[in-house]
């Protein structure tokens, strides 16, 4: 194939101004939302989280014309985990998928690349590398002009009877570092103030632990915190060398960390994999299609519960690029059937680790053992949270198909809505809408991963544009009856004489054309 030179990001942002403008995109601000309530600010939809889904989600409503603004409190820039807590080398995403560009070829990953480093680039290149990744959602933040406010730690989200959910902020511009990517002028100015924000509808575009946050086993929380980590902490690998290095877990993130540990001179990682083989077939691949992003949603409870709860039982390989990153290493040691029954520390300091094969020493130990939904550790969803139905209220699942992590899973409307468990008990409530992982059950995969949330942020959107329309519908009629644009002056025509006829049968013979 013959190379396409690269023409640059200025040259692809012209193509893609070009094509907004031909699809007429972005629609103008339509929606009926007074700008102030009681002196506080009211917003069309307020968007949890930068990251991808926010993104995502942000201009699927830009583009329709209706307007959202997104809070997050990380750095402009390091808006979810590429960039801090991930550590894989690649996505494991195959890279033709299109992600979050909204059906614009212009706004892929492959034109963004291609325009850097040409045809020839893309074609060698594997996989999507991580921090590559992170720097074309910091364009595509850039490139739409998406409204994102950094450093806005969300302390509450309250919905009210009034159509309208309240937002408590804390600006926390205080750590005295710029970024150098936000444009806001108190970047690097120690700053904290606590503010009100009033939304009609408020999207939790929180990730993976978006109703909760990293599980470990109750008895790691009796060891001291410096001798362990999550893999979803922000750790630095190098605070490992030199150490033996215990992993707990065998997903991908495992891979991840062990690698990282041994990259960084551990004196040795064994990874404890309770299971008796690593799985080797994702099976979510096998079900992936656009049946499944767009009639996932509408299926049955029986058999969304039953795909689900397979994938759970399967569980997801770790690729196979990050697998062998960790077994080219002598020191690494890959420990199956190894379940970690205990640690606890000796007195010469070391980590004792009790596992189901026997004892080992350790010296830290990283836990990658996932996400739960925990409602205890985010209290900023506290003034609902007691009111938010789950699976588990409603559904009994089949004999033999028990599954916790499922049961307490939120059961969502179709716009990804929280629904009342007792109704009338926190009027409100469906205004806040579940964007991120814990939304699977619900509506499958298309509130976080790759391949799917495009169509995820779409419906979404579409679907609360229609939800707005409804509420003011009134408001619309009167705005109809209002419009008084002309678009016929009255010169356009001359009237025309009428024909006379002196009796009728003189008026029929003209019509039958009789002489």
């Amino acid at each position: 194939m013959t190379d396409t030179p690269p023409t640059g990001l200025p040259a692809l942002e012209a193509r893609l101004r070009q094509d907004l403008q031909w699809l007429g995109l972005p629609a103008r601000r339509w929606v009926r939302t007074d700008g102030r309530h009681d002196g506080v600010e009211v917003l069309d939809v307020a968007i949890i989280g930068g990251g991808m889904a926010g993104l995502a989600l942000a201009a699927s409503l830009t583009h329709l014309g209706i307007q959202a603004r997104i809070v997050d409190r990380a750095p402009a820039g390091f808006e979810g985990p590429w960039a801090t807590t991930a550590r894989m080398e690649t996505l494991r995403s195959p890279k033709e998928l299109t992600g979050p560009a909204l059906g614009l070829p212009a706004l892929t990953f492959r034109a963004w690349f291609e325009a850097q480093f040409g045809l020839a680039a893309w074609d060698a290149m594997d996989k999507i590398p991580r921090l590559q990744w992170a720097e074309y959602l910091r364009w595509y933040r850039q490139v739409l002009d998406l409204d994102v406010r950094n450093r806005q730690r969300v302390l509450a989200v309250r919905p009210r009877a009034d159509g309208l959910v309240q937002l408590e902020v804390s600006d926390e511009l205080s750590d005295g570092l710029s970024d150098g990517l936000s444009n806001d002028p108190r970047d690097g100015v120690a700053h904290r103030a606590i503010y009100q924000v009033l939304a009609r509808h408020v999207a939790l575009a929180t990730g993976r632990d978006g109703l909760g946050g990293p599980w470990v086993p109750d008895w790691a929380l009796a060891l001291p915190r410096e001798r362990w980590r999550h893999s979803s902490d922000e750790w630095d690998g190098a605070s490992l060398r030199g150490l033996r290095v215990a992993v707990i877990g065998g997903g991908s993130s495992a891979m991840d960390a062990a690698a990282t540990a041994l990259e960084s001179g551990a004196a040795r990682v064994d990874l404890l994999i309770r299971r008796p083989e690593l799985p080797r077939i994702n099976k979510g691949k096998g079900a992936g299609s656009p049946g499944m992003a767009h009639g996932f949603w509408a299926l049955p409870d029986e058999w969304k519960w039953r795909f689900r709860h397979y994938l759970n039982l399967q569980q997801v390989p770790p690729p196979h690029g990050s697998t062998l990153r960790v077994s080219r290493h002598a020191n690494a040691f890959f420990h199956l059937g190894a379940a970690v029954r205990s640690v606890v520390q000796r007195a010469d300091g070391a980590l004792r680790v009790d596992t189901s094969k026997g004892p080992l020493a350790a010296d830290a130990l990283i836990f990658c053992t996932g996400f739960r939904t925990d409602w205890s550790l985010r209290p900023e969803f506290a003034p609902f949270a007691p009111h938010v139905r789950l699976w588990q209220d409603r559904f009994t699942p089949p004999a033999g198909e028990d599954d916790a992590e499922l049961a307490a899973s939120p059961d969502l409307g179709p716009l990804y809505e929280f629904q009342q468990k007792a109704p009338g008990a926190c009027p409100g409530l469906e205004r806040v809408h579940c964007f991120c992982y814990p939304a699977a059950l619900s509506h499958g995969a298309a509130s976080g991963d790759i391949p799917q949330i495009s169509d995820g942020a779409q419906r979404l959107a579409r679907g609360l544009a229609a939800q707005l329309l409804a509420e003011d519908v009134a408001l619309h009629f009167a705005a109809m009856d209002r419009f008084d644009e002309p678009e016929l002056i009255g010169d356009e025509w001359m009237p025309a004489e009428f024909p006379t006829y002196e009796t009728s049968e003189a008026a029929e013979a003209d019509i039958e054309g009789t002489p």
